[in-house]
């Protein structure tokens, strides 16, 4: 594993982050709420995005437009069923989402999940930082590296993984940030 792969790597693990982040609702409407909606079409389960048009006309609804008609029903059962919490209102032509304000406690929950993912960023992190010590270090002992040369990659590998550590802690803070302003 070069020190390019273990950089590659981390950033990876910090766009997962942001991805689990985006699935979290702040009391306003998001498009990104819906991302991990699967819809069974035609016996194949789809994502949301790809057979509908998602926006958000106002802060506190979402609006989804099938672009097949005859797929309403499937869209809004897919959404009850799902973990969001949300109930669709289906007009015929389009579903609506009104995303209602959120409590005290719920807020607290929230900002616990976000922690919770930011975590498992952060352990993900530090296994790609052991990984690249780890071949580092059998590069060391099969002398294809010297040891200072080794030395100066583990350095490398542990400053990166500082920089990207603190980078989660920063976009926790930014999540934590929206989740609990009202």
């Amino acid at each position: 594993m070069k020190f390019a792969e273990v950089e590659d790597h981390m950033k990876k693990a910090i766009e997962a982050v942001q991805r689990s982040f985006n699935t979290i609702r702040t009391g306003r409407a998001s498009t990104s709420l819906l991302d991990k909606i699967s819809v069974e079409y035609y016996g194949t389960p789809t994502s949301l995005k790809s057979m509908a048009n998602i926006s958000t006309p106002d802060s506190s609804t979402i609006q989804i437009q099938p672009y097949d008609r005859t797929s309403l029903n499937i869209i809004e059962k897919a959404i009850s069923l799902s973990d969001l919490g949300l109930m669709p209102n289906n007009d015929g032509s389009v579903i609506r989402l009104n995303i209602p304000p959120l409590t005290s406690d719920r807020r607290k929950e929230l900002v616990k999940l976000a922690a919770k993912y930011a975590e498992e960023g952060k352990v993900s992190i530090r296994n790609i930082r052991r990984d690249g010590i780890d071949t580092i270090k059998k590069q060391e002992k099969a002398k294809e590296v010297s040891e200072d040369e080794s030395k100066d990659i583990q350095d490398k590998i542990q400053k990166l993984t500082d920089k990207y550590i603190a980078e989660t802690e920063k976009v926790l803070a930014e999540k934590e940030k929206d989740i609990t302003t009202v």
